[in-house]
């Protein structure tokens, strides 16, 4: 008795010869059967089956294929085919212990209109046709929950595909480098579909519906890689393949751009072959991938936005006259003819005062603008002008939504200018600090532009910095008490007699304050203070000195004084000796002149 694989978990499913449906001996599911000829048609089965299992549904599918091609009356092929378009994983119910299907390709058709999903029912028998019609219901049911969530998600701009985690559980650098990838875009007004970010708040919900959405809204999808393994990662691959095939039949309208590092571009999946990949290690990658992005985005924008404004400015516009104006005023727009603009303009409003389109025209002459796709680039705030508000109220709800997308593009770049232009000075200021004053400054700099780019660490450094500034100018002003009180001894110098005790008292103000200026190493002008001081310190030095000699001289007068008086009294009674002891005493006096 052969056995054959279980299509939702993999146990055993033991039946005889010429059966067509048979029950898992783990999982207890009811099932059809593929015709089993022979080993080699089961070891097919089991292999397409396997990658199935594993949710590789294009691996499963060629195999498929394989079997229909030496059997297209195969009905478990065809609707194995069924299952690998519409990605469906089997995934058992916590309380019923069943094991229910799950759509991971979603299709905007119905299984009902499959090719594949009739030919099953063509050559099924009995049994498996009732099995499949069963079993195609619930998938058509959850499709048509899938579209309707997803009919409620905002359009991106950008879809970017990743690997997250590594075997480990751990966070791959293709992570860190479409996070970096994300707010550069995000910065530049794009609405962008990034898993870590956008899913963020759907844990506990499926998937699906909004990867299904952002595949089919987004103009661009980049995928990111760092490793051959990673690019082939089964859910990557099932993100980037079904782009790939929305990218086949939008006309141009969706591109697929792959972007690889620290890799040979050779082992990008064979499917990129034809696309023009970007290598991340590159220097300037980043910007030129962004400017890329805009080119491909701006012209898919164009068109809609386009027809948008034209179909305002329809309802309004009556007469070939008009009309005529109208084109010669774009036409002039176009050359840079702003006088002519706003001449053909004022003409249309005679004729027609509410007309948006001419309105529109205005305030592109007013900006000296050619086009109104370069409103979203405009780099002054047209909210205010009065031009831009009368357009607003007369054009009708898809011109007013145009204008007011290209007013919210260039409201976000101008307001991102400006904050990169105070964030830039902050940086260039913060470098320069040399006061207390200064650091406060760089400070109130960059909370003003908080959560720009790396402002809020700024704002952290600045305030340490702060910290220590204040540190810095306490012992600034302890020094400068310091040297106050040294100082105090010049002016008593000046105004009256002043002894040894008052300079060694200076000294050693004057010490401290050298000590303390020597400690700000260059803080505010404390290296200048100290020589001046030092300076300071040696005349203070030379005054003790002199009070020094002057005191030794004043006691050996006054000794030689007395010498000479005694010497005169005893002269008559003594003679010669005390003669001489008179002459030593008139030396000693002479000698302190």
């Amino acid at each position: 008795m052969a056995t054959f694989k279980c299509k939702m978990c993999g146990g055993n499913i033991v039946f005889t010869p010429g059966a067509t449906v048979g029950v898992c001996e783990n999982c207890e599911t009811r099932q059809t059967l593929p015709k089993l000829d022979d080993n080699r048609r089961v070891n097919l089965y089991d292999r397409a089956n396997h990658f199935r299992r594993n949710n590789e549904f294009d691996k499963a599918s060629a195999i498929y294929e394989q079997i229909l091609n030496e059997d297209n009356t195969d009905a478990e092929a065809y609707w194995s085919l069924v299952l690998c378009r519409f990605g469906i994983e089997y995934v058992e119910d916590p309380a019923t212990r069943k094991r229910m299907p799950t759509v991971n390709r979603t299709q905007f058709t119905s299984i009902f209109d499959d090719d594949n999903y009739k030919s099953a029912l063509q050559y099924a028998d009995a049994s498996q046709r009732a099995l499949y019609v069963e079993e195609a219901a619930v998938i058509n049911g959850i499709q048509k929950e899938i579209l309707a969530i997803s009919g409620k998600e905002e359009p991106f701009d950008v879809f970017i595909c990743y690997k997250e985690t590594d075997p480990n559980g751990r966070r791959t650098p293709d992570s860190v480098l479409a996070n970096e990838l994300y707010y550069q875009l995000k910065q530049e007004g794009f609405k962008v579909f990034f898993a870590r970010i956008t899913l963020e708040d759907k844990l506990g919900t499926a998937y699906e519906p909004y990867i299904f959405a952002a595949l089919n809204s987004a103009k661009v999808m980049v995928v990111i890689g760092t490793r051959k393994e990673y690019f082939n990662a089964v859910w990557v691959k099932n993100e980037w393949s079904r782009y790939l095939a929305l990218v086949r039949s939008s006309k141009g309208k969706k591109t697929l751009i792959p972007a690889f590092k620290d890799m040979d571009p050779y082992d990008l999946p064979d499917e990129f072959s034809h696309l023009q990949a970007l290598d991340m290690s590159k220097l300037g990658f980043m910007p030129d991938l962004v400017r890329g992005i805009k080119k491909l985005t701006a012209a898919a924008e164009a068109v809609g936005s386009a027809k948008a404004v034209t179909r305002g400015a329809a309802s309004v516009a009556a007469g070939q006259d008009i009309n005529t104006l109208l084109r010669r005023a774009y036409v002039s727009l176009e050359y840079g003819e702003w006088d002519e603009a706003n001449k053909a303009v004022d003409k249309v409003l005679d004729i027609a005062p509410e007309n948006a389109q001419a309105y529109l025209a205005k305030l592109l002459a007013e900006l000296k603008l050619k086009k109104p796709e370069e409103l979203a680039n405009c780099e002054m705030a047209f909210d205010r002008n009065s031009s831009y508000q009368r357009a607003i109220r007369f054009g009708d709800a898809a011109f007013v939504n145009a204008l007011n997308s290209y007013r919210d593009t260039a409201d976000k770049k101008i307001e991102w200018n400006r904050k990169k232009k105070i964030y830039t000075e902050a940086i260039a200021f913060s470098k320069k600090i040399a006061t207390t004053e200064d650091a406060r400054k760089a400070l109130q700099m960059f909370e003003s532009v908080a959560g720009f780019q790396k402002a809020d660490e700024c704002i952290e450094w600045c305030r340490s910095v702060v910290v220590k500034c204040e540190k810095l100018d306490e012992k600034y002003h302890s020094a400068q008490d310091f040297e106050r009180q040294g100082m105090n001894f010049f002016e008593k110098y000046q105004h009256q007699k002043i002894e040894i005790s008052d300079t060694d008292e200076a000294l050693r103000e004057m010490d401290a304050a050298i000590e303390q200026y020597g400690s700000l190493k260059g803080w505010r002008e404390s290296v200048q203070l100290k020589i001046a001081l030092q300076n300071r310190r040696n005349d203070v030095v030379n005054i003790r000195n002199a009070l020094k000699v002057t005191k030794r001289k004043r006691k050996r007068r006054i000794i030689g004084i007395v010498i000479c008086v005694v010497s005169l009294l005893l002269l008559q009674m003594t003679g010669y000796a005390t003669l001489i002891t008179l002459l030593i005493g008139l030396a000693l006096m002479w000698n302190t002149r």
